[in-house]
């Protein structure tokens, strides 16, 4: 198949798919996945392959419509800018490769068919449950092979219902699925007669391990993370926050604010313009160390961190200090999707001068946030918990946040930390503030 390809690839006309500029500083990618195989049809600009840099994910497109005529470059790998993945053939070649498959003779399929009729397991070999084999974990497929028990008989536990290695090695210890082996090994796409499950073997230290190579994305993040340690004198000084005036506010005008601007009214909005307030009287959370000089910043990009499954992002929103809530929470939506679904450019996670991090989304009600290096200050939001408080001389039940903020004590003191601290406690729990530049 490889021979007639290499051929048929001589004979006509093939485009190169090659690795796409991937932004300033960046010169490698390692290949996540291909979304097509060899002589499968693609059209123009359609999606091929999933590149993961040190920064961002990103697709290599189809430059031209055809047949992968080949693919070069297999997952895992690392190229640089301007490497050849593979190439598409093209025009008459493409439709003569395509006619180049085998079809099924009407005989096989008929001995198939009864095959499948006559044999339970091989109904289940053939029907839709059956398992992807690109997208079973790598102990997942090694523990296949080496016990002959079909995933495709073992009731995953996993996301999207996928098997996972706990589910293969519960099936082992409870010998269920004697009845129900796969052939010698499950890849094997003929169905043929299940031969008997080999004894389960001991659960060693090995068959409980997984070993997985750190994406370029988290190897960044670590890097990052730890130089940030490294470098700076970092300290992170607590206050808590009253929301009861902000949740009030927000649950007024949330019905008419959607309906206005096109997007929901959340809670990130106020604490960008909070910020942006502290920001203005405390201008050293704003700066940056550059070897012996201080570089202060007379613009505010924020940088807002996401999680996503991939890691941590912080996507920008430039000149925060210039938009209203409505603009700054559309754009704050905007890039949760983006960076849900890896869209996310390096242009939108780049230039920011202070970041806020949400860690109460998941339920923390407090944390020391690191640094985003050369940044000098981070701030951390919290669960918003009821607690009893004091509220002239009497106890009451309030909806209360604890803040965090982490910075650079090189460059900023104590006293301009907790001011600016104070700063955004105030404008939050009265937002009057904001208006009249309080």
């Amino acid at each position: 198949m490889r021979l007639g390809m290499r051929l048929l690839k001589d004979l006509c006309m093939t485009t190169e798919i090659v690795v796409p500029t991937l932004g300033e500083s960046v010169t490698e990618a390692t290949v996540g996945r291909w979304f097509k195989k060899p002589g499968e049809a693609v059209k123009a600009d359609e999606a091929l392959a999933e590149l993961e840099t040190d920064k961002v994910t990103l697709e290599v497109n189809a430059p031209a419509a055809g047949v992968i005529a080949e693919i070069l470059v297999k997952e895992g790998e690392t190229v640089g800018v301007g490497a050849l993945l593979g190439t598409i053939a093209e025009g008459a070649a493409a439709a003569a490769m395509g006619a180049s498959k085998p079809a099924e003779k009407p005989a096989q399929a008929q001995v198939a068919s009864a095959a499948q009729v006559a044999t339970p397991s091989a109904v289940q070999a053939a029907s839709p449950r059956s398992p992807n084999v690109d997208v079973l974990a790598p102990s997942v497929r090694r523990i296949a092979e080496e016990t002959g028990i079909n995933p495709a008989t073992v009731s995953g536990t996993g996301k999207d219902g996928r098997v996972t290695k706990g589910d293969m090695l519960s099936v082992i210890e409870g010998g269920a699925a004697s009845a129900s082996a796969a052939p010698s090994s499950f890849f094997e796409k003929a169905p043929s007669p299940a031969p008997a499950v080999r004894p389960a073997a001991p659960r060693t230290i090995e068959a409980r391990e997984e070993r997985v190579r750190m994406t370029k994305l988290r190897q960044t993040i670590a890097r990052r993370l730890k130089e940030a340690q490294n470098n700076a004198a970092m300290l992170t000084t607590f206050n808590e926050v009253d929301m009861s005036t902000i949740m009030d506010l927000r649950n007024r005008y949330k019905t008419i604010f959607e309906k206005k601007h096109g997007t929901k009214l959340g809670f990130m909005g106020f604490f960008v313009k909070a910020v942006l307030h502290a920001l203005h009287d405390v201008p050293s959370v704003n700066a940056e160390i550059d070897g012996d000089d201080i570089i202060y910043k007379n613009f505010y990009h924020i940088g807002i961190a996401v999680g996503t499954d991939r890691g941590l992002v912080v996507p920008v929103v430039r000149d925060a200090d210039h938009k209203s809530v409505a603009e700054i929470e559309k754009e704050i939506t905007g890039f949760g999707v983006k960076a849900r679904d890896g869209k996310l450019s390096l242009e939108e996670m780049q230039g920011g001068t202070f970041t806020i991090s949400n860690g109460g989304v998941y339920g923390s009600l407090m944390s020391t946030p690191i640094l985003n290096a050369p940044q000098s200050g981070i701030l951390g939001m919290h669960k918003i918990q009821e607690r009893p408080v004091v509220v002239n001389g009497k106890i009451e039940i309030r909806p209360m946040m604890y803040l965090a903020l982490s910075y650079d004590h090189r460059l900023v003191d104590g006293k301009e930390a907790v001011t600016f601290l104070v700063h955004v406690k105030d404008a939050l729990e009265d937002p009057q503030r904001l208006i009249l530049d309080l």
